[in-house]
């Protein structure tokens, strides 16, 4: 039986991270996926989640949830308390606010998740309600479409395999990406209203 060869992305994840290794990840994760098909699984009801990610126990729903762009960070909260933290890749210039379409930066300010996508072209997608009325008048202003579609999601379908790894770079549109398993865990306890405060 012949040896298996590993394949562009195995070797990707197994040597030390360059900038020529960041480019080819940012190209792997970029890449537009395959349309979704029906064997995407259906939305299951908000349940707590069993499991030993990230401490482990099961986990109560999430009634707000904090982003720290500088910090790369994502915590999901309870009656005030943090239940859960992630660590996220993000858009382009973290230090900066989301201002048009195309700019590949993530908004700042107080939004909520206004949709559930289980048929994403990413592992699930939890969509933020940007823009917000500031946003959209900033960019009225300006004479520029100020974007959306920001969503909290997984890996590009099929790419789930680049793990914790994707964090190295910050390749998102101006969204917010996680794991496939990390992100599994947050749709299961984030329901639609929630709200999201994205800051530096």
């Amino acid at each position: 039986m012949p040896a298996l060869q590993p394949s562009p992305l195995d070797v990707c994840l197994l040597a030390p991270a360059t900038p020529m290794l960041h480019a080819i990840l940012l190209g792997i994760l970029t890449a537009v996926p395959p349309a979704a098909t029906a064997s995407r699984p259906v939305e299951a009801p908000m349940t707590a989640v069993v499991g030993p990610v990230h401490g482990g126990g099961p986990i109560a729903l999430a009634d707000s949830i904090v982003i720290e762009k500088k910090a790369h960070r994502l915590t999901l909260f309870h009656m005030g308390r943090p239940i859960r933290t992630y660590l996220v890749a993000l858009g382009a210039e973290v230090d900066k606010d989301k201002v048009s379409a195309g700019d590949r930066r993530t908004p700042e300010g107080l939004f909520y998740i206004d949709n559930r996508n289980p048929y994403s072209q990413y592992h699930l997608a939890l969509q933020i309600s940007y823009p917000d009325a500031s946003h959209r008048a900033r960019a009225e202003s300006m004479g520029v479409s100020p974007g959306g579609n920001i969503m909290i999601h997984g890996l590009p379908n099929g790419k789930g395999s680049t793990g914790a790894f994707h964090r190295t770079v910050d390749w998102t549109n101006g969204c917010v990406a996680l794991t496939d398993e990390e992100m599994d865990e947050i749709w299961s306890v984030v329901p639609i209203g929630t709200p999201v405060l994205i800051k530096r």
